[in-house]
């Protein structure tokens, strides 16, 4: 069993000290720059990424130039790459979702905190229609990108972009659904950098995988996961979560002013 299907213990690290994290909605730890986490607000703000230590503290503002923010959900990171999901569609009406892809900022060169960086975009359409989708996840292995819908009612879509390049439409291929009863309602999830841990999470819970050798993120999805033993709920309205490098614990953030970032861990 993966190590966070234990009894866990939530500690709040810190508070999100930017002003402008005010409706985080995604949270990614960096592969590349130790401590550093990587958030976006929800749809509303302007395109950019917040870098913040663990305990909160303000690292970089960094705008991305040829991105719009319509409903930014999610992000995901690759070795010195972040992928920010623009694929929230509440409505359902969306003809395309969009990834934009950007290489990750140094914080360490952010001035004043400032950063710019250029994103490429990944237009993505999904084969049966539009569809709300809230969680990005990215295999480390094969750099696939993998969408998990937003459903309430139902078995969950779980969508693939096996190679997906900036230029044109990608049409995402389905892979299957999640199991019944698990993830409903998806708003984020994560793949920990050693590709081992898939998390996704709920308002109220978190789910988890231990990936197989050689299996794809997608298909360990179809899997019926461990439920990890912690509620969300105290969170308010939370829809971000990271996995730490090796999977052992995860932190969260949720919507709000100054937000608490939390850290859960295995007891003892």
């Amino acid at each position: 069993m993966p190590a966070l299907c234990a009894r866990l213990r939530a500690q709040v690290t810190g508070h999100v000290s930017a002003r402008a994290a005010t409706e985080l909605s995604g949270l990614v730890l960096s592969r590349t720059q130790r401590g550093v986490l990587w958030t976006h607000n929800d749809s509303g703000d302007r395109a950019r990424l917040l870098a913040v230590t663990k305990r909160g503290r303000l690292l970089a503002d960094a705008s991305v130039a040829g991105a719009a923010n319509v409903d930014w959900e999610d992000v995901a990171a690759g070795r010195g790459v972040l992928f920010a999901a623009d694929v929230g569609d509440n409505l359902a009406r969306r003809a395309t979702v969009a990834v934009y892809r950007v290489a990750e900022p140094r914080v360490a060169g952010a001035r004043g905190g400032r950063a710019a960086v250029t994103a490429r975009r990944i237009d993505l359409r999904y084969p049966d229609g539009p569809r709300d989708a809230e969680a990005l996840l990215r295999d480390p292995s094969s750099g696939a990108l993998v969408i998990v819908e937003k459903r309430y009612g139902g078995r969950a879509g779980v969508y693939v972009a096996k190679r997906p390049a900036p230029g044109g439409t990608v049409t995402l291929r389905r892979s299957g659904r999640l199991r019944p009863g698990v993830g409903v309602g998806v708003t984020g999830g994560d793949v920990s950098a050693d590709g081992r841990t898939i998390a996704l999470r709920t308002y109220d819970r978190a789910f988890v995988w231990r990936r197989r050798p050689a299996e794809s993120v997608a298909a360990a999805l179809l899997r019926r996961p461990c439920s990890a033993r912690a509620s969300l709920l105290v969170e308010g309205q939370g829809e971000a979560l990271a996995l730490s490098r090796y999977g052992g614990a995860f932190y969260t953030v949720p919507e709000g002013s100054r937000p608490a970032l939390r850290r859960y861990a295995p007891l003892g």
